[in-house]
């Protein structure tokens, strides 16, 4: 262990020429690792292993309510009348202004902190050597001259230079785009500017297969994945949601603009004071840009983040609950999700079929479990079980048989040969090979097969049985065990387990299929074993493909037999992620949930890479997202949230297209019409504050269960086709209404600006009880209770205002019962109106769109969102102070 001062400057380039040893030298570091007193004061001098770190400051949220520079514009303007006379009207529209923003930042920076503190609660750990041992040790507190140790489906932590490998490559298409993983070494190279440094792992990519040590010599920025991820920005990654989110804000801001321009020229055109018309303007530009939009996003994910971890689903990064909406296509190994995932020993039968002891007592030998105290410790599942079977049996006395046997030599199993081996002596110095696995591979290496053992076995596999082969061959006792030794062996006989299908698996399946899920079956297992499980559970299965098929196949047959076929059977850790990367070529999004060591790589090449809690460190680490339960019904929930979440967003887009800026644009039409203004700017801005407060509980609002049966993808062209139909809608409604005060109650100006100000603010808000469904009639469809009250009671406030204190300062006038008996009539005909339009719209909508393909990543940018993705990895998120010791504060409570 080293303990000297702060290690010197090695670039990767220069440690790939020299000998690991020199650069252990350099680095002042050695093979046990540092101490942890050196690591810290390295720590100090080099900073923290991240790329950047994420904090949630008052300030840029503030920042960003502030930042539109139409609303700068406008305070501007009230300023400078203020300054000429118009005090009073000054201070209202900056009261109101000052709301409007503050309604906006305690809501957005409120939802910005609970997700750093769920953020900050999901760490990513390494393995490394300190003070002589190897510990799990936070990635941001590595580095240089840390010792790591690198094993399958890990991400590198840091630029490494390999001192030992055993087989290692690395997947690096993360930075070079290339499909294959680059084998790795730790030979020195004569010239690492013309060669790949072979001997180096990069940050960032991903340990395809075997293992590897190496020290640490670049961390944090410094590394040649933090270059990279430089370029993208300090922004997390955006999903083609949030994209869509931005366009559109845009385009709505794009339209304020010009509609402020022309509406300012008209009003000065008309000789209107220049103060004035400029403040009206603006207001009418305030009242159609979607300021509101950021808080709404942040606080959708704020609660479904929440809603989930109640539900036992826990999200790793926030965006994924968006890519978790948009699921086409799961991946899943059936142990454990379809099945209970409890292994019991059933059988052990001789070549015939027959009941026999010998072939257990051969299991019991070539087992990587052993017999501890408190039960069988290490191995797999299947070599626990057999253990476990001993107990209270009269199999029993099989213990003191396996005492007998001395194990000399141990093959162990791998994914390729599907085998594992072992070299025992009994007490007469008799060495016996015992091999044990997969049937098919097992029998094709014996000799002494029957053709009624192939009938039994299928048999076996036909009833859903899990069979282990048995088989055994003499053995040079001084000889080690190699891969060659396994041929030429003799049947022994079979081995069955049990795992049973779980009670709520069909229910399960029906939910995701019932939310446009297509699951498709991923094991190692038989695949008629596998065919047996999905009958079971009504899984219909499209086809069956086996590893040996696959290998066969090249990417583009793959790609077409993966569109129809089910189960894949007999499958590796590499084919399986093979399997995932042909099936994101379709431009579907993949899921792939799995808990093992060998499904951490397919993990990270999937869209949304899923584990369980019980699953293991290193297939968590991969994860997006983490269950609590291993459980396809809590995967539908976590579905299920995320469409809800794109599902509400689209709600307050589309009331920002429609009533919103129907109003505003006949506000704008009309001051060009009247010889007075329809309604005065700070009018126009309590307008929109009320309309904003009520739509803030949209994320919370129910949605039905239509709209979450399907992903929906953002399709700006849907939008703006809303917004041509029902947006002049409103705005020919507006003056019918205007013409109605006018011609019929003969509104004088005060009166007129009161009336379309009630009547404004109730069709504003009240249309999203129509907008929010497709369902006719409206109210078939259920809203949460705040939806219920909160926009309801926006339109009321608009009400009452006239008839408070505030009615003569705010520029209202009480008014006469049958304004309110025409205004209600009129607003209660606009909503059916919309309603009746809203049928039409859906009813042309579905067939300008059938057969239209949906909207799907291109290869550039799934691989932006992978890099995006994997970079996220390498953020560290603070949580403001008075939310840690507020919640401190609770717990001590």
């Amino acid at each position: 262990m080293t303990t000297t001062s702060s290690a010197p400057d090695l670039d990767l380039e220069k440690s790939a020429t020299i000998a690991c040893q020199e650069a252990f030298q350099l680095l002042h570091s050695e093979v046990g690792g540092l101490t942890s007193s050196e690591a810290t004061t390295r720590l100090a001098q080099y900073g923290p292993n991240i790329l950047t770190t994420h904090k949630v400051h008052a300030g840029t949220v503030l920042f960003r309510q502030i930042r539109n520079p139409i609303l700068l514009l406008l305070l501007g303007a009230a300023l400078v009348s203020g300054l000429t006379g118009g005090g009073t009207n000054a201070i209202i529209i900056a009261v109101i202004v000052a709301l409007s923003v503050g309604l906006g930042f305690f809501n957005e920076y409120a939802a910005e902190v609970a997700m750093a503190s769920l953020r900050s609660k999901i760490s990513q750990n390494a393995q490394v050597r300190r003070d002589g041992r190897v510990l799990n040790v936070p990635v941001s507190g590595l580095v240089p001259g840390d010792v790591v140790e690198l094993r399958i489906g890990a991400i590198v932590p840091a630029d490494v230079r390999l001192s030992d490998v055993a087989e290692l490559e690395c997947d690096e298409s993360v930075l070079t785009g290339e499909s294959l993983p680059a084998a790795k070494d730790a030979d020195p190279l004569a010239d690492a500017a013309s060669q790949g440094l072979t001997n180096c792992a990069y940050m960032g990519t991903i340990v395809h297969q075997g293992s590897g040590t190496g020290i640490v010599v670049e961390t944090g920025p410094r590394t040649a994945f933090g270059k990279i991820a430089a370029g993208l920005g300090e922004q997390p990654s955006k999903t083609a949601f949030e994209t869509g989110l931005s366009r559109f804000s845009r385009f709505l801001f794009i339209v304020a603009a010009i509609l402020t321009a022309v509406v300012f020229l008209f009003n000065v055109l008309l000789a209107r004071p220049l103060i004035e018309a400029l403040l009206f303007s603006l207001a009418i530009a305030v009242g159609i840009a979607p300021e509101m939009m950021p808080a709404i996003v942040t606080i959708s994910l704020s609660s479904g983040s929440k809603a989930l971890a109640k539900k036992k689903v826990l999200i790793k990064r926030l965006v994924a609950i968006e890519d978790l909406g948009n699921i086409e296509i799961l991946f899943t190994d059936k142990t454990g999700t379809l099945t209970e995932g409890t292994i019991t020993f059933e059988h052990s039968l001789d070549p015939t079929g027959a009941p026999a002891e010998r072939p257990l007592l051969l299991g019991l030998l070539c087992n990587e479990s052993t017999m501890g105290p408190d039960g069988p410790v290490d191995g797999n599942a299947l070599d626990q079980s057999l253990w476990l079977s001993l107990k209270g049996t009269d199999q029993s006395e099989l213990v003191p048989e396996v005492a007998q046997f001395t194990r000399r030599a141990i093959l162990p199993f791998d994914h390729e040969r599907q085998l594992v081996s072992v070299l025992v002596e009994d007490k007469a110095k008799t060495s016996t090979m015992i091999t044990k696995g997969a049937p098919e591979v097992v029998l094709e290496r014996c000799s002494n097969v029957s053709d009624a053992t192939r009938t039994l076995l299928e048999s076996l596999f036909s009833q859903g049985d899990r069979v282990i082969a048995i088989a055994t061959r003499t053995h040079d006792a001084a000889a080690t065990l190699a891969a060659s030794d396994e041929t030429g062996l003799t049947f022994e006989g079979l081995l069955t387990f049990a795992d049973r299908v779980k009670a709520d698996a069909e229910d399960s399946l029906k939910k995701l299929q019932a939310l446009g899920v297509e699951v498709k079956i991923i094991t190692g297992d038989n695949g008629l074993v596998a065919t047996k499980v999905c009958t079971e559970i009504g899984l219909v299965s499209l086809g069956l493909l086996n590893g040996p098929d696959i290998e066969k196949l090249d990417d583009d047959a793959l790609a077409e037999s993966i569109t129809h076929t089910t189960i894949f059977a007999r499958i590796n850790p590499d084919q399986k992620s093979r399997i995932i990367k042909i099936a994101r070529r379709t431009g579907k999004d993949v899921a792939y949930m799995g808990d093992g060591v060998n499904d951490a790589v397919a993990l990270h090449h999937a869209d949304v890479g899923i584990s369980v809690d019980s699953g293991t460190d290193v297939a968590k680490d991969a994860a997006d997202v983490v269950l609590l339960d291993k459980d396809l019904g809590v995967l539908a929930e976590g579905v299920t949230e995320g469409r809800r979440i794109f599902a509400n967003t689209m709600k307050y887009v589309l009331m920002s297209t429609s009533s919103n800026f129907g109003n505003m644009f006949s506000a704008a039409g009309a001051s060009a019409l009247f010889t007075f203004l329809p309604m005065l700017p700070s009018q126009i801005l309590l307008n929109n504050l009320l309309y904003n407060t009520g739509q803030l509980v949209i994320p919370y609002d129910n949605v039905d269960a239509e709209s979450l049966a399907r992903p929906a993808a953002w399709d700006m062209k849907f939008i703006r086709r809303f917004m041509s139909i029902f947006g002049p809608i409103s705005s020919i409604f507006d003056f019918v209404t205007f013409w109605v005060m006018i011609s019929v109650l003969h509104a004088h100006h005060v009166e007129f600006r009161t009336g379309w100000f009630v009547e404004s603010i109730a069709t504003q808000t009240l249309i999203i009880y129509i907008i929010r469904t497709r369902k006719v009639p409206f109210f078939t469809s259920r809203p949460s209770r705040s939806m219920m009250l909160v926009p309801t009671g926006a339109a009321l406030v608009g009400a009452v205002l006239p008839y408070t204190p505030l009615a003569h300062l705010l520029g209202f006038t009480p008014l006469p019962a049958i304004f309110f008996f025409w205004l209600f009539g009129m607003v209660a005909f606009y909503l059916l109106l919309v309603e009746l339009a809203k049928v039409e719209f859906y009813r042309a909508s579905r067939t300008s769109r059938a057969g239209q393909k949906p909207h799907h990543k291109s290869p550039a940018q799934r691989r932006d969102h992978q890099l995006r993705r994997r970079a996220s990895r390498f953020v560290a998120h603070e949580v403001p102070s008075f939310a840690r010791t507020r919640k401190t504060s609770r717990k001590s409570r």
